[in-house]
């Protein structure tokens, strides 16, 4: 291993971990990320939290699913859809979504750096 690169994490964050940095970042709880409310307010934080778990776990998209309420595969989808697009036209969504990244400590994830 060359001195120089940065040591980065090799574990996966889990569920519980991703959830609760999300929840935490937005003021919600975990269980506010699992219910079938559909507020804004709640809605946009567990899209959030299906996008890092698709980035960061080898989970599938019904497994996420499962956990956020027994969603549908196809709700996930939407929420990695919307939150690609938000971040890509939002640059104060986007550092945000990286500052919960970093708190993941998972590196970067590619074209997003700040």
């Amino acid at each position: 291993m060359n001195p120089v690169e940065p040591v980065t994490r090799l574990a996966r964050p889990s569920m519980w971990l991703i959830k609760e940095t999300v929840a935490d970042e937005f003021a919600i709880t975990i269980l506010d990320l699992e219910s079938d409310r559909r507020a804004r307010k709640i809605a946009r934080p567990r899209q959030v939290a299906m996008w890092l778990a698709r980035e960061l776990t080898t989970l599938s998209l019904p497994a996420i699913g499962l956990h956020f309420g027994n969603r549908d595969h196809t709700t996930v989808m939407h929420a990695i859809g919307r939150i690609a697009g938000l971040m890509a036209a939002d640059e104060e969504f986007a550092a945000k979504v990286r500052l919960l990244w970093r708190a993941l400590a998972c590196p970067e994830p590619r074209g997003m750096a700040a």
